[in-house]
């Protein structure tokens, strides 16, 4: 366990406290907590990065954190009417086929080689960004409305786009072929 991991478990101990608050309306609280995690994935990969401190764990579980805080506040969101559910179904589909595919081929043998994917660290950022937008607008009663219903179509686009080219990049790993 060394610092970028540490960092990457204290996020993922941050979605349950994110969620109530969301829940009972705090969110000021909510929002900050958001912003915090969000800044301590760009904290932990640039010090795993830096000073060569990349483990196999961190390799699990720097992006799990990311999408247990994501799918969490994003089903929350939308349970509150925050955000539409359509979205909020696709948004978590997206991340259980990533997550179940990657179960599935380590369930019957196959070694899958997982690369992160220009789109889906657009579709990270427009997914983070849209949250605290959205958290944003509700701390500070702001109205940033017009931002984010655009946004709202950015992350939709950009998660059927990576939802999409991981699936390609497992189907052609699984049958052998390596992606492109």
């Amino acid at each position: 366990m060394n610092l970028p991991n540490f960092i990457s478990l204290g996020r993922l101990l941050t979605v349950p406290v994110t969620v109530w608050l969301i829940l009972v309306g705090e969110m000021r609280g909510a929002f900050a907590l958001f912003v915090l995690a969000g800044i301590s994935d760009a904290v932990d990969g640039f010090v795993a990065t830096r000073f060569n401190m990349k483990t196999m764990l961190g390799r699990y579980l720097d992006p799990l954190a990311d999408k247990v805080l994501l799918v969490g506040v994003y089903l929350t969101l939308g349970a509150q009417e925050y955000l539409p559910i359509w979205l909020v179904i696709l948004v978590a589909s997206r991340d259980f086929l990533i997550v179940g595919g990657t179960m599935f081929s380590y369930v019957v043998g196959y070694d899958i080689k997982v690369q992160p994917l220009m789109i889906s660290k657009a579709n990270t950022a427009a997914q983070i960004a849209l949250a605290a937008i959205v958290l944003g607008e509700l701390a500070i009663g702001g109205a940033a409305d017009g931002l984010s219903r655009w946004m709202i179509y950015v992350v939709a686009v950009t998660t059927v786009a990576s939802g999409g080219r991981y699936l390609v990049q497992w189907v052609m790993n699984l049958s052998g072929r390596e992606t492109v």
